[in-house]
């Protein structure tokens, strides 16, 4: 699925973001409101990660949804 296509469904796909990266709150996922890049920081601030591995696991993420 296109990232368009995410943020537009975002309150549907929340569940799914909540399954794929438990640790973010729910506060965290709200605050992202499908915005690809605020998500990526959020998962980058949470796990410590850089943010090519945080873009690469919301990739991976949005091909699987």
């Amino acid at each position: 699925m296109n990232w368009d296509r995410i943020e537009g469904n975002w309150k549907q796909m929340t569940g799914a973001v909540k399954s794929q990266w438990g640790d973010l709150t729910d506060d965290e996922i709200a605050e992202a409101r499908g915005d690809r890049e605020q998500l990526v920081g959020k998962i980058q601030e949470r796990y410590g990660i850089a943010k090519d591995e945080a873009e690469r696991q919301v990739d991976d993420f949005a091909a699987k949804h």
